[in-house]
């Protein structure tokens, strides 16, 4: 019973003496400083990165002639959330040092793991290396038609991982970054739409190029996509019944079977305006003699 008491009478004194020990609650304090020191300066070193990287990519952006802003915000916030893991991992790597803990056997063990983790995801590191230089390197973007391989759509997700693409049939397209090997960019620079009108042998060549050129007058207004005025070459080719005369119109990126159907459609127009002009100077000439030969016979 005696040596239970002085036991616990022992283990009172020792509690007591850790909890009056100056020294210990000095390094406490201390400690506690230097923790609150190190999550400020981890916070004020990430919000001037962020405000580096906001104004690299303003700068990048105010000097490009062709802009898309979603890259840009996709660009940043990768190199943003690169910034604050790395600095939130060497925070706690410095708070874990602070309170006594080993770090050199984390970091090897993290070490061992990571190389395992590496093994065993090749190719998804390979995606996500891949998809992180697609957006820095502006290959393409959200909304760009671009063909890779044998699948052609509009751009509509671009991932760290994998590409979507809809093609215009609605097909949607789910492409792995790592396996783009290469990108055609239907989206990059203006189109040239061309057209081929097939006329008639016993038409002049001077009278079909100014039903065409007459066709084309305004076409710039009732289509914004046009850049400027279309130009009649002439002929492209021609046979014994009838010869083809092209049109060339330069338009904006990825609009071109829309500016070929719109110069078919009001060529076309044209052409049956022409014909049944044509067709009722006819009649009415037609008609005139028809009316000069019954007056004739009734003198």
């Amino acid at each position: 019973m005696e040596e239970t008491v002085k036991s616990a009478v022992s283990w009172t004194d020792k509690l007591w003496n850790k909890v009056t020990d100056a020294d210990m609650w000095l390094n406490i304090l201390f400690s506690s400083i230097r923790i609150v020191i190190i999550f400020i300066i981890t916070r004020i070193v990430i919000k001037i990165v962020y405000r580096i990287i906001d104004r690299s990519l303003e700068r990048k952006q105010e000097g490009k002639v062709r802009v898309n802003p979603r890259r840009f915000v996709t660009v940043g916030e990768l190199l943003k959330n690169a910034t604050s893991i790395t600095c939130n991992f060497i925070m706690i790597l410095l708070l874990l040092s602070e309170i006594n803990i080993q770090v050199g056997p984390l970091l090897a063990s993290a070490g061992v793991l990571g190389l395992a983790i590496g093994f065993g995801a090749q190719g998804l590191v390979k995606d996500v290396i891949t998809g992180f230089f697609i957006i820095l390197e502006d290959q393409f973007a959200v909304g760009d038609v671009i063909q890779t391989g044998t699948y052609k759509g509009t751009v509509e997700v671009i991932g760290l991982r994998t590409t979507k693409l809809v093609s215009w049939q609605g097909e949607v397209h789910i492409i792995p970054n790592g396996t783009i090997a290469s990108v055609t960019n239907f989206s990059m620079s203006n189109s040239l739409a061309v057209v081929d009108i097939p006329m008639k042998g016993d038409q002049t060549l001077d009278e079909s190029v100014h039903l065409v050129k007459q066709a084309l007058i305004g076409i710039e207004e009732r289509d914004l996509n046009i850049v400027k005025v279309p130009d009649v070459l002439g002929i492209q080719s021609m046979s014994t019944s009838e010869y083809v005369v092209r049109i060339v119109s330069e338009c904006m990126p990825n609009s071109r079977a829309s500016v070929e159907r719109q110069i078919q459609s009001d060529v076309k127009k044209t052409m049956e305006y022409h014909e049944m002009g044509k067709l009722a100077a006819l009649e009415q000439a037609a008609g005139q003699e028809k009316d000069e030969g019954n007056g004739t016979g009734g003198a």
